[in-house]
């Protein structure tokens, strides 16, 4: 007769099926198992028709993949550990030693810096372009130009970009273009079909950690393509690279997802109020909001987001040059609602002072502005209260 502990392991019972609830079952698993030798040997871990290893999905992951595309319009969806993994996966799929890369020079900051470090050491060089001169980019790209990245808006300075110019120059030459799409969410545009052309970027890359998640309290990012080899090859460095994600994180993801589009609504439509308060204040010397008349590149957030009319809750200011960077520095310190940190769309509204002249090659584009840049990112709490808490970091100025 067995013991009690290997009857415990070994338990005969099966819950019934067709349990139905608002929320997706939870699956964990690393190890998967197989009726049979016959049954293991002929399970593909590259398709989604069956299950090998939890590091290849469970129905939990394959349920967020799906949800996921249904949001951006892509068929095939891959969940890597964070929006900075995602974006590493696109590029050890599609690059070697002797390629080139061409990003945006208002890019988010560490993918240009992967570019200069990782890719570099593998002899993959990288060049930037002005984001807002498709010209730059046509001129630049080159037999050896395999992927290139574009971004709207850009990172910090909320530049909207011409994206059907900038991913046109790129069809027209074959290269790869790869949008990261964590501003628009999957909702303020979309990303494989440009105002119903048809044409569209071939890869998006999203933070989920952001929008999708909701909650600052996730780390996790995904490529999404409509292209069957694109993403064969994508899986495959996927695996190379044992890239897994935590099931809970993937739990909170679908949890949060249904209410993407509530959420977002909310974001834009304080972040919009407040951006234009403060577009009249004499403290300020520019706003830097896509929606906002005067901002770089409204008119093509209009052309590409004017049906959607949704952007998203950030918006970065430029202070007036009699303000020195310390005193927007105490200004930032001064917040009480407004929170020091990284990231943006969770419930809590940040703020983080940048010095722009670091972070942009004055070779590409010149930064037009002397005064301190300071982005916002716009919470869930009431927008009065928001506005009052400006005012009175403002008044301290």
């Amino acid at each position: 007769m067995r013991k009690p502990i290997t009857d415990l392991i070994h338990h005969p019972y099966v819950p019934p099926a067709k349990f139905a609830a608002p929320q997706p079952g939870v699956f964990k698993a690393s190890t998967v198992f197989f009726a049979d030798v016959a049954a293991m040997r002929a399970r593909d871990w590259k398709t989604k028709a069956g299950y090998t290893y939890g590091l290849h999905g469970t129905p939990t992951t394959f349920t967020l993949e799906e949800r996921l595309c249904a949001l951006e319009g892509g068929t095939e969806c891959l969940l890597a550990p964070s929006g900075l993994a995602a974006i590493a996966l696109v590029a050890f799929a599609f690059l070697k030693t002797g390629d080139e890369v061409l990003i945006p020079d208002n890019a988010y900051g560490p993918n240009k810096a992967l570019c200069s470090g990782e890719l570099a050491n593998f002899g993959i060089t990288h060049r930037l372009y002005d984001a807002m001169n498709p010209a730059d980019l046509a001129a630049k790209l080159s037999d050896r130009t395999k992927l290139v990245w574009v971004e709207a808006a850009g990172s910090v300075t909320m530049e909207f970009p011409d994206l059907p110019a900038l991913v046109g120059a790129c069809r027209a030459r074959g290269v790869i273009t790869a949008l990261d799409n964590t501003w628009g969410a999957g909702l303020a545009f979309a990303p494989f079909d440009f105002n119903g052309t048809g044409q569209g970027a071939d890869i998006s890359v999203q933070a989920l950690t952001k929008y999708p998640s909701g909650g600052g309290d996730v780390l996790m990012g995904s490529v999404i393509t409509r292209d069957e080899r694109l993403h064969r090859a994508l899986k495959l460095s996927h695996m190379r690279m044992g890239f897994g994600i935590g099931i809970g994180d993937v739990e909170t993801l679908l949890r949060s997802l249904p209410s993407i589009a509530l959420r977002y609504h909310a974001h834009d439509r304080s972040a919009r109020e407040l951006a234009t308060w403060l577009d009249g204040r004499a403290e300020i010397a520019q706003v830097l909001h896509p929606a906002l008349e005067g901002s770089p590149g409204h008119a093509n957030w209009l052309r590409l987001c004017g049906a959607s009319d949704m952007a998203a809750g950030l918006f970065s200011v430029v202070f007036d040059a009699r303000y020195s960077a310390e005193q927007v520095d105490r200004f930032c310190d001064g917040l009480k609602l407004f929170r020091l940190g990284y990231s943006w769309g969770g419930p809590i509204s940040l703020v983080v002072p940048y010095d722009i002249g670091l972070m942009r090659d004055p070779g590409i584009a010149r930064w037009p502005h002397k005064g301190t840049l300071v982005r916002f990112s716009v919470g869930l709490e009431d927008v009065d209260d928001l506005r009052a808490d400006l005012e009175q970091a403002l008044a301290a100025l």
